[in-house]
């Protein structure tokens, strides 16, 4: 396996700073499942003030904290709507509906990443026994990358609010998301009934996510926490290491988004290379067909660690420098050469 000295894999690769480190040594600890750790209790109430919510829930993992969401929302045999991409449906394992008994109705996503309005609406199902009952609507955002429109979600809410259903935000990476926007997190997840924020993502920390949303629907997901393996003990280590993470690790994701913006700009100076300039910290690359399989199999013999093929992702996150940027730019620039491309294709 060779070795990786340019990760943008993902901003989950991050690793705990010395700050994160000492933060979680000392942490103060108790048996969270009994409600006894209060490192925890600290972390859930922040989340929930910041917020404006009622309650919070810590979970190991952003599937666990959708896959709660949705359960609390809906019983067996009730609906979900969410887009034909969304993290929730195309990329958990089917939980909802292994787990929790529950259909999903995938919407098609529009080119801006969002659902048609209209879509959404027709999607709903009426109050007739033939059907599955819609429960909630679940958006996602940001959305690989992209940040959906403010306007957008509340309109979303209109319709969710219309039709006496729930909404539920993957909001996994909402700090990013509010970072580009310049807007507070309690504004941007205003509309929603409940939603997931990931810690261990750009936020730097080594586990965990959380579950911020109304009183009714955390009690319920506290209870199918326990059901699925979710309750930690002592997890006040971890906790420790999501508060420091709000304490020193929001505002600086803008450095990640700028690093995005250069890391795009270099790769887009390349013509076999098509660019989506990022919102935030993820940028897609199209490499041409006659390219992808070698230019993906050359960055990874030269330790730049990127996502795809002829589609690739790459992340930028806290462990990644500006000398990170320019030495990964640097081996696609090698690659570009005169001859190398060709070169590289008979090794």
């Amino acid at each position: 396996m060779n070795t990786i000295r340019y990760d943008f894999r993902s901003d989950t690769v991050t690793k705990p700073s010395a700050g994160m480190r000492a933060a979680m040594a000392e942490a103060e600890v108790g048996d969270d499942v009994f409600g006894d750790d209060p490192t925890v209790k600290r972390l859930e109430q922040r989340m929930a003030a910041m917020l404006g919510k009622d309650a919070a829930i810590f979970v190991p993992s952003g599937t666990q904290s959708n896959l709660l969401a949705l359960m609390s929302h809906c019983g067996r045999g009730d609906e979900y709507i969410a887009g034909q991409d969304a993290h929730l449906y195309s990329h958990e394992a089917g939980g909802a509906a292994v787990l929790g008994s529950i259909q999903p109705q995938p919407i098609a996503h529009q080119a801006d990443g969002t659902m048609d309005l209209g879509d959404i609406e027709k999607a709903i199902k009426p109050d007739d026994h033939h059907y599955a009952r819609t429960t909630v609507i679940a958006l996602e955002n940001t959305f690989g990358g992209k940040v959906l429109p403010v306007d957008y979600m509340t309109q979303v809410a209109d319709i969710a609010r219309r039709h006496d259903l729930g909404l539920h935000l993957d909001g996994a990476r909402a700090f990013n998301a509010c970072v580009a926007l310049g807007t507070d997190i309690k504004i941007f997840t205003a509309p929603f009934d409940s939603v997931s924020i990931c810690l261990s993502k750009g936020m730097g920390a080594p586990v965990g996510s959380v579950l911020i949303g109304r009183q009714d629907l955390i009690d319920k997901a506290r209870r199918h926490r326990k059901m699925l393996g979710g309750g930690m003990r002592q997890s006040g280590i971890l906790a420790a290491a999501c508060l420091y993470a709000l304490d020193h690790n929001i505002e600086r994701l803008a450095e990640d988004h700028r690093r995005a913006r250069r890391l795009a700009e270099g790769l887009a100076a390349f013509p076999s290379l098509k660019v989506v300039m990022p919102d935030t910290n993820i940028v897609f690359v199209d490499v041409e067909d006659r390219l992808g399989t070698r230019f993906a199999d050359f960055l990874e013999s030269r330790g730049v660690g990127a996502l795809g093929y002829g589609r690739q992702r790459w992340v930028t996150h806290l462990d990644v420098t500006d000398d990170d940027v320019d030495g990964a730019l640097a081996e696609v620039a090698s690659f570009f050469r005169l001859g190398a491309e060709a070169a590289f294709s008979r090794q």
